[in-house]
């Protein structure tokens, strides 16, 4: 019986990654089909222990659901827990084990696709929420020289730094406190982009040779992204290269084979 896999989130219907996991499945010759779950905003849990009960083997999760699916793991991996939250779900018999892709999937698209080391570069992280949450212990497993955490509400930077000054070299501050400093990776965590907002960053932000990475992405380049090339920044990268990173993590953690992320971000571009 070919094993089912899905995307469960409300709304679901715009995901792009039942044509994420199609193509991986083609590439790897996995026996497997993927669909979109729309569940109620009500109805989570029901609508999981329904998949599983008609043979479903894992699931993606995206908002809202994220902590709700947290919840609902017997296990979750040490990346999950960091995180706080759950997007991929593996169904063994009635055991259910939660984990969080989205920092591997940046991380692995950065050193995998890019080809860019973060050992010992400079590394500024924008905002402080879920998203920032999710990618910075993976980033820090990396070894950077340093990681700054800005964030308009400075007290959640902060509070972020503090939850992972024992994984490594993390400080957090304001905006302000950019001036005169210089990094050799950028990464946009905040929700700007999605609004079309300029961020507060000074002058001078980009090291030679910088990278600029939004983990916003789109069909044409986001804000920051613009202003990043503006300002100097020699490498660009938005957030389809993460989403289908994170895609293959999972399909990784359900199936053992981790497939080529780089025909299907080029058959995904417009």
């Amino acid at each position: 019986m070919t094993d089912r896999y899905a995307v469960i989130g409300h709304p679901v219907a715009h995901s792009k990654s039942p044509r994420i996991h199609a193509a991986f499945a083609r590439n790897t010759g996995e026996d497997l089909v993927y669909e979109a779950l729309l569940a109620p905003l009500d109805g989570f849990a029901g609508t999981v222990r329904a998949f599983r009960e008609t043979g479903g083997r894992g699931l993606n999760v995206t908002v809202p659901f994220k902590l709700e699916a947290f919840a609902l793991a017997d296990d979750v991996t040490d990346r999950a827990r960091e995180a706080g939250a759950v997007n991929t779900l593996r169904f063994d018999g009635a055991h259910v084990l939660g984990d969080n892709t989205d920092g591997a999937g940046l991380v692995g698209d950065i050193r995998l696709r890019l080809g860019i080391t973060l050992a010992a570069k400079s590394v500024l992280l924008l905002g402080a929420g879920g998203a920032a949450r999710g990618v910075l212990g993976p980033l820090l497993a990396e070894r950077p020289a340093a990681l700054f955490i800005v964030n308009r509400t400075v007290a959640k930077a902060h509070a972020l730094a503090r939850q992972f000054e024992a994984h490594g070299p993390v400080r957090a501050g304001a905006y302000a406190d950019l001036a005169g400093r210089s990094f050799d990776v950028v990464i946009n965590a905040t929700s700007a982009s999605l609004a079309g907002e300029a961020l507060p960053l000074p002058p001078g932000l980009y090291a030679p040779n910088a990278l600029a990475y939004d983990m916003v992405y789109g069909d044409v380049p986001t804000r920051f992204l613009a202003d990043a090339r503006a300002a100097g920044a020699a490498t660009l990268a938005d957030g389809l290269g993460m989403l289908v990173a994170q895609a293959a993590e999972s399909f990784l953690l359900w199936r053992g084979v981790r497939p080529d992320t780089r025909p299907v971000i080029a058959a995904l571009r417009p």
